[in-house]
């Protein structure tokens, strides 16, 4: 058996909840925080079988894309705040980060 852990994009979310719900897969979302982006994240836990683990993934795949986003780099370190402009830059967010752990045990009360 294993545990699925998938961080995604919020906006991404709903249609993969959706989606792994279609194919009988159980999920419990969790909120959370990006680190680089300081934006809203969902972390979903998913537990299957082992040999489901391919199809989770692909479904994964298939609902989280990757896209373009503009931010506000950080203030220099060091430098005087007062002369620096942040330029918006363009960097690619979105997709999932998926972690995949064996489980020893699995109890349900």
């Amino acid at each position: 058996m294993k545990l699925i852990f998938a961080v995604l994009q919020d906006k991404d979310s709903t249609r993969l909840v959706n989606a792994l719900a279609e194919e009988d897969f159980k999920t419990t979302k969790l909120a959370s925080t990006g680190g680089f982006l300081k934006e809203g994240n969902t972390t979903l836990m998913i537990g299957c079988n082992d040999d489901e683990v391919d199809a989770a993934l692909d479904i994964i795949k298939e609902n989280c894309s990757q896209r373009e986003q503009m931010v506000a780099p950080i203030s220099p370190m060091g430098g005087s705040a007062d002369s620096y402009i942040p330029k918006p830059v363009k960097v690619e967010v979105g997709g999932a980060t998926v972690f995949v752990v064996p489980i020893e045990s699995f109890i349900q009360f």
